[in-house]
């Protein structure tokens, strides 16, 4: 029996500053410190190769995130991926994407990330508008994301995604679509699309709660995916996720792992695996991290196994951000599981979930629903 493929995340814990509405783990870049945070990891490949992979199950996907991993020198990325090459098998076909702020990259740096074997950029642009990244903190400009996908396409990357943040401070739905225009100019292969959620602790927090921002407008962020939808469905995107679009071929097949119940390793301070039924997830301190690691131990902090009904819950729970949906005696069957039947028939008569006999989705409206409905399920 063929062992299934594995995804492989990791983190790059470093950024040059904090954006406003940022809560991930990450540390400012400092040279000496993402030396030693890179030998480290270096380690920790190595380690986790021995405990977690068996040697004949392959990588179908690497995905570098953060934090901003391309503070980091692109020799320094290199290196890693070299490494991850020389640990663990990466099918022929593997799909390695690097997410980038595109400040933070040059044309020779994306020339050697391409020859080194990325296939995929990641470009978090997050608006087309100057005045919206300023409102939230978000350095570099419009023009820099412009010259990063010009650059990318030079040095031959032919999969690239722009990640885009919807319902920003003082931003409407005009500003939106001209987001989304100037977006599809640059014909990237991929978009994401996020409705801004406001997390505990991060500067956005605070200036909403002291008036210095406005709280997103839940009806207006309905109206912008709305739009969203409708632009990019008629340039010939297809949603395939509820915060994802991809030209036909281009879906994203690491994200896909997390939403389709597949198996992951995840690397690096603070990043999160799953693997055989168990969730699992490194401590969150870069200092801590390093510690670990010097004196040979993997630095995870906490293990859950989960049982069948709680895997299946998970299926159900990510599965449903699909556009495609899920089986649909998932549904009920978990619905019987934790006694979610009147929940779940709710959700059918308020037409939020639909179904066609063999699978169940959330409808145009549940998508915009989708987080709530997850807790309801969950």
């Amino acid at each position: 029996m063929t062992p299934h493929p594995l995804g492989l995340y990791i983190h790059i814990p470093f950024c040059r500053q904090r954006c406003d509405f940022c809560a991930f783990y990450l540390e400012i870049h400092r040279e000496n410190r993402a030396e030693t945070f890179v030998r480290s990891l270096m380690h920790e490949i190595g380690l986790s190769a021995q405990h977690h992979v068996t040697p004949n199950r392959p990588i179908q996907s690497v995905y570098f995130g953060g934090g901003t991993p391309t503070v980091l020198a692109a020799t320094q990325l290199t290196m890693i991926l070299s490494e991850i090459r020389t640990r663990l098998t990466l099918t022929f076909n593997c799909e390695v994407t690097v997410e980038a702020h595109p400040s933070t990259i040059s044309e020779e740096d994306l020339i050697r990330l391409r020859q080194a074997g990325v296939t995929r950029m990641s470009f978090g642009a997050e608006s087309m508008e100057d005045g919206d990244l300023a409102r939230i903190g978000r350095p570099g400009a419009v023009n820099v994301t412009v010259t990063a996908m010009t650059q990318a396409r030079a040095a031959k990357f032919t999969n690239l995604n722009l990640d885009l943040m919807y319902g920003l401070p003082g931003q409407n739905l005009e500003s939106w679509k001209r987001t989304l225009a100037r977006s599809l100019e640059l014909a990237p292969t991929h978009l994401s699309t996020y409705a801004l959620t406001v997390e505990q602790n991060t500067k956005l927090a605070s200036n909403i709660r002291s008036q210095r921002s406005p709280a997103p407008d839940e009806g207006l962020q309905i109206e912008m995916d709305d739009a969203a939808q409708r632009i990019l469905s008629a340039a010939g995107y297809e949603r395939y996720e509820v915060s994802n679009y991809a030209k036909p071929g281009y879906a994203c097949q690491h994200n896909l792992l997390y939403w389709t119940n597949g198996e992951y390793l995840g690397l690096g301070p603070s990043a999160q695996s799953y693997l055989n039924g168990t969730r699992f997830g490194n401590v969150a301190d870069l200092a801590t991290y390093d510690t670990s690691l010097a004196a040979n131990r993997l630095p995870i902090e906490d293990r859950t196994r989960l049982s069948d009904k709680e895997q299946l819950r998970d299926a159900v729970i990510f599965g449903l951000r699909l556009i495609r949906g899920i089986p649909s005696h998932q549904l009920h069957q978990h619905a019987a599981n934790y006694g979610h039947a009147a929940v779940t028939a709710r959700l059918l008569a308020q037409q939020l979930i639909e179904e066609d006999g063999e699978r169940s989705r959330l409808s145009g409206r549940g998508i915009l629903q989708a987080d709530t409905i997850a807790e309801q399920l969950y």
